[in-house]
């Protein structure tokens, strides 16, 4: 089968220069180049995930690992899951500190009797398969909390993108990656990884490491973005993966799934695969970053006009 792929590094307000959009889409299309090429070689799709969350996680543009946003007690504390198709199995971490790349938590839980593991759990874990300490905090975002600590934390969320060049404040907000692929053998994966909405309340648990916000069986594999709470109101991957597995095409599932939020007034977005290699997304948000591959070409959802759009 042909490989296909799509990620996306958050959504939110629409980025306002043409700088921006091609700075997010030059990080986008190069981590889309390099999983591809996993996949052509053969690569399962779970593995291409799990790269692809690593690429974007090391990317401190956006709110996942390294440039992740601080909560308001000004701590980094990510999430991550990992969902894979083939085995409908699902694992992840939940408020974990100090990792390069909680996606590979994630992917260490796959074969694990309890696969979703919280703070300390997931600590525990960091000391038993000995991961090296990191700092995943940029200056950028230290001092975004700092500014906002003097205002008294008004706002709600951090930036989804950070850095200056790409955004003023209070633009493009609500971050976090995801990767969906479909490998050669016709197998579905689905990972995403956060930082948090930024100067949430301690202890605050997002979307990302729940079924709500990354979901993924024979049929279809789905991976979320935008207010957490929301997401998880609608739970919107599960219900798009359940529609397609009910027979409904992955179009129809996104169409009905963001017809419904749209009507809840939901801010969010995703990005999906099923297992015909049909690639949809959609957003209620202004702007989508997301990037795919349809086995011939490359593009991208940053100049998206449509609340749903699919390549079947």
């Amino acid at each position: 089968m042909q490989p296909k792929l799509i990620i996306h590094g958050g959504a939110g307000s629409s980025l306002k220069t043409k700088e921006a959009i091609e700075v997010v889409r030059h990080s986008l299309y190069h981590v889309i180049d390099t999983i591809y090429t996993l996949l052509l070689k053969g690569g399962e799709a779970c593995d291409a995930v799990v790269r692809g969350c690593q690429l974007l996680e090391d990317d401190p543009c956006f709110n996942a690992g390294t440039g992740s946003v601080l909560q308001s007690d000004g701590q980094i504390r990510m999430s991550a899951a990992l969902m894979d198709g083939k085995y409908q199995r699902f694992s992840g971490v939940i408020n974990i500190s100090r990792v390069q790349n909680p996606i590979d938590l994630a992917k260490s839980l796959q074969d694990s009797p309890d696969r979703v593991l919280s703070d300390y759990g997931a600590a525990e874990l960091v000391r038993e398969l000995k991961t090296p300490v990191y700092n995943p905090l940029t200056e950028r975002r230290l001092q975004e909390w700092l500014q906002e600590r003097q205002e008294n934390f008004e706002r709600t969320m951090a930036d989804v993108v950070a850095e200056k060049v790409l955004v003023k404040p209070s633009e493009a907000r609500r971050g976090t990656i995801g990767v969906v692929a479909l490998d050669q053998q016709g197998c579905l994966a689905a990972g995403t990884s956060t930082g948090g909405k930024g100067f949430e309340r301690i202890g605050r648990v997002s979307d990302s490491a729940m079924p709500a916000g990354n979901y993924c069986n024979r049929n279809a594999g789905v991976s979320c973005t935008g207010i957490g709470e929301d997401i998880i109101d609608e739970c919107l991957a599960g219900r798009i993966v359940v529609r397609v597995t009910d027979g409904l095409s992955l179009r129809e599932a996104m169409q009905r799934s963001f017809t419904e939020a749209k009507e809840n007034q939901r801010d969010l977005g995703a990005i999906a695969l099923d297992q015909t290699g049909a690639i949809a997304w959609g957003k209620t948000s202004n702007v989508l970053l997301a990037a795919y591959h349809t086995g011939y070409e490359m593009g991208d959802t940053l100049e998206m006009v449509e609340e749903v759009e699919a390549i079947d």
